[in-house]
């Protein structure tokens, strides 16, 4: 097997990307709990952070649908759908495990956890049949959707790289944005007409499809570039990625728009159909452009060389472990000292909860 196909090229910056959409995750639930939602467009803003799971999943339709794509592209080998799922699973399950039996061991609100509630939790399934997340799990809905992903890859890889469409990105980017229209009108119905199915149309893959397509775009567009023809998506990312500050000041200028009422309110409140398909829109945008520049960019310039930084990538390699147990800490740490929920200092309780 080709070494160059066996995985998505080696991008430092991507390492460093998702140590920051995990931080930007512990912001936004400790915000939740020291109560600054209600701070105005700041406390808004601290709660739209929550965009770092749109980051995520770009994230993850890239690397992950890269060598799939490559691969069609170059007629070279890849792994086979066995040893990818085995990869996933080795990479996910065994600290998520570990993090589930933390939760209903550790923490007061979990004693006496049935055994119902442990398979749900162990096998991802608590999202689809109850709908409540133990204490210290409520951020795993966003792992149950990722595991979906990858199961639903493999599928959206061959329709990618069917013989009529392998070498064709123009048709492979048309596919992805029927899709991801498909999640807007998904998301929209989640809000309405599916709001009598529970909790989980709204939190499921269908829901954030358009999230993973993005990534996926990205692929299909580097793979063009790097295996095939460069076209002209390919040159405007790369004038994009050539000006990482204007990326980076267009991310934080959408999640401002995205931080009024235009996006729904604030905290754990139901948001009509408009609000979450904006909701979705604009935190996609948010995502690809601050992905874009270390995809895309040169490496030698200042933004590579700092996004490269090893502690920002230590951060990004010890990234998923923080986002699985950062709400267990939380939650002890309000049980074990004299905070009060919803009634604390924010920057004390973040430095707290990161140590």
């Amino acid at each position: 097997m080709s070494t160059l196909l066996a995985s998505a090229p080696r991008l430092p910056g991507l390492d460093s990307l998702r140590g920051l959409a995990a931080l930007a995750v512990v912001v936004t639930h400790v915000a939740f709990w020291c109560g600054s939602y209600s701070h105005g467009l700041l406390g808004s803003f601290a709660q739209r952070l929550e965009v770092g799971v749109a980051i995520f999943f770009v994230l993850s339709g890239f690397l992950l649908s890269w060598p799939w794509l490559a691969a069609a592209s170059t007629g070279a080998a890849r792994d086979s759908v066995r040893h990818y799922l085995w990869k996933r699973a080795v990479r996910v399950l065994p600290v998520y495990w570990v993090t589930v039996a933390a939760a209903l061991v550790l923490l007061q609100q979990n004693r006496g956890a049935s055994p119902r509630t442990w398979l749900d939790n162990v096998l991802l399934l608590q999202m689809f049949t109850t709908g409540d997340f133990p204490e210290g799990l409520s951020q795993m809905w966003s792992l149950a959707t990722e595991v979906c992903f990858y199961l639903a890859l493999p599928l959206l890889a061959w329709l990618l790289t069917r013989r009529a469409w392998a070498r064709r990105p123009e048709r492979q980017l048309l596919l992805l944005a029927v899709l991801s229209v498909g999640s807007a009108v998904w998301t929209w119905a989640a809000a309405h007409a599916l709001v009598g199915w529970g909790t989980w149309p709204g939190l499921s893959l269908p829901a954030y499809l358009a999230w993973f397509c993005g990534g996926i775009a990205l692929a299909v567009v580097d793979v063009s570039r790097r295996h095939g023809t460069p076209g002209r998506l390919a040159a405007w990312c790369e004038a994009a990625a050539a000006a990482p500050g204007s990326c980076w000041l267009l991310a934080v200028s959408v999640l401002l728009v995205a931080s009024t009422p235009i996006a729904g309110l604030p905290g754990l409140v139901g948001r009509t159909p408009p609000e979450a398909t904006v909701r979705l829109v604009l935190y996609l945008v948010v995502a690809l452009a601050v992905v874009v520049p270390s995809v895309f960019g040169r490496e030698g310039t200042p933004y590579a060389t700092f996004m490269a930084w090893r502690p920002l990538r230590h951060l990004g390699h010890v990234s998923y472990s923080l986002f699985c147990c950062h709400v267990i800490v939380l939650a002890l740490l309000f049980a074990h000292t004299d905070l009060r929920i919803f009634a604390a200092h924010l920057p004390t309780v973040l430095l707290l909860v990161v140590g």
